[in-house]
């Protein structure tokens, strides 16, 4: 469908189809359960280079771990060497599918070059007959054998995609039965390159556009997969019109299965009708429901769900029903309570005001200034209690008190007296006044 492209340097901004129609989505079917993850391969558009690649891991960490199976890029159509994969971003991407031995890469390939700018209906037609008439084989053995010679011999080719539109040089619309032999003319020319296994996918866009796809229909000997690219916007203005329409959802499901075919969405998306989440969970349902090789979700704004910011609720849906980690959220809350006692063991807060007492040692050292004079203070007071000391004088009254009454040595003059009785006499009266 027409919309703008951020894919490729050289790309520009395509034509819509008329009418912009409301918002609204709504399935026709009755039941109302949320959409269930499929096992489906799916990824996302995220880039077409390097960046495109080192996005994917993220993509699957942000959906809770599941596995993103599919890696889709689009060579540039502005020149015949991009077409041809002379571009530096193959190797990566080829680097990325032979990791794992279930991942799945798909290519977009233009079919003419000058693919985006607005070549007249007139030179479609010449450009058309002349690759149906093989001027163009060359390029595309190139191609292929590129891919053989990379490791990926088994890359889902998406070719010459939304034919039925107006944007691309590479339209079915001006010339039908020439594009669908050229269409033939490319895929026997990559099937004729030794050990090549690739896949060819066939992918208009939904509703009848410029020309009815099933008009450009190439055959079942030269598609592999028959595709949509299904985005939010006209014809229809609901779901269950994208749905029910002519060339619409139904009718490429029942194509593909009338025609053996299994089938698949490289492209889809929000669009005109901004953050519509109903699209999203609708359209998961319808994935879940009919199983398609592969789905990728164009996952730039304004179409995307997680690199795109402005459609928070349609990610939510998105991210809700293909999360592998649907049971990882409730183990991440079984750690959370675990946590809920870690605050009660906050003993650590406790631990919080002991080294609160510690950083006051300001009046740690208030306690050492006062007791430097209290000790002091205490030491005076000591030889202030002199009771000790007058106790000892006391007993030493007692002492002199003694001595005095050693009258008894007075007492031995007295009976010396008989001898000197005439000068003693006086003797002992100034005896009296000397003690």
């Amino acid at each position: 469908m027409p919309r703008p492209r951020h894919r490729l340097v050289s790309t520009c901004v395509g034509t819509v189809t008329a009418g912009l129609l409301a918002t609204g989505a709504a399935l026709a079917a009755p039941d109302d359960e949320p959409p269930k993850g499929s096992d489906t391969a799916m990824g996302a558009y995220l880039g077409y280079g390097p960046p495109g690649v080192a996005r994917i891991p993220y993509l699957s960490h942000w959906l809770g771990g599941r596995e993103i199976r599919v890696g889709h890029t689009y060579l540039p159509g502005d020149q015949w060497p991009g077409i041809e994969g002379g571009v530096n971003f193959l190797a990566d991407w080829a680097e990325w599918r032979r990791a794992e031995d279930d991942r799945m890469f798909v290519l977009n390939v233009p079919m003419q070059a000058r693919n985006e700018d607005r070549v007249p209906d007139w030179q479609v037609v010449q450009l058309i007959r002349a690759g149906a008439e093989g001027q163009y084989d060359r390029h595309f053995r190139k191609l292929a054998e590129r891919l053989v010679a990379l490791g990926v011999p088994d890359t889902v080719i998406v070719l010459g995609w939304e034919m039925n539109g107006t944007t691309y040089t590479h339209r079915c619309g001006p010339d039908p039965e020439h594009w669908k032999a050229y269409w033939k003319r490319i895929v026997n020319t990559m099937r004729s390159v030794p050990g090549q296994r690739f896949k060819f996918d066939f992918a208009p866009n939904r509703g009848t556009d410029a020309i009815g796809w099933t008009k450009c229909y190439p055959g079942d000997d030269v598609v592999d997969i028959i595709g949509m690219d299904s985005y939010d916007q006209g014809p229809g203005r609901t779901f269950d019109e994208h749905v029910r329409q002519p060339y619409g959802l139904q009718q490429h499901v029942d194509f593909a299965k009338a025609h053996g075919k299994q089938i698949s969405y490289p492209e889809w998306g929000l669009f005109r009708n901004g953050d519509n989440p109903e699209y999203i969970r609708q359209m998961l349902k319808w994935i879940d429901q009919h199983k398609p090789l592969y789905h990728t979700i164009t996952d730039y704004c304004p179409h995307g769900v997680w690199r795109c910011k402005q459609n928070p609720q349609s990610a939510k849906v998105f991210r809700e029903a293909l999360g592998e980690q649907k049971p990882s959220e409730p183990t991440p809350q079984v750690p959370t309570p675990p946590v809920v006692p870690t605050p009660p063991v906050v003993p650590t807060p406790p631990v919080v005001p002991k080294p609160d007492l510690p950083t006051p040692q300001v009046p740690t050292p208030q306690f050492p200034t006062p007791q430097v004079p209290k000790p002091e203070a205490p030491k005076p007071d000591a030889p202030k209690p002199d009771a000790p000391k007058p106790e000892l004088p006391k007993p030493e009254a007692p002492k002199p008190e003694a001595p005095k009454p050693d009258a008894p040595k007075p007492e031995l003059p007295k009976p010396e007296a008989p001898k000197p009785e005439a000068p003693k006499p006086d003797v002992p009266k100034p005896d009296v006044p000397a003690p």
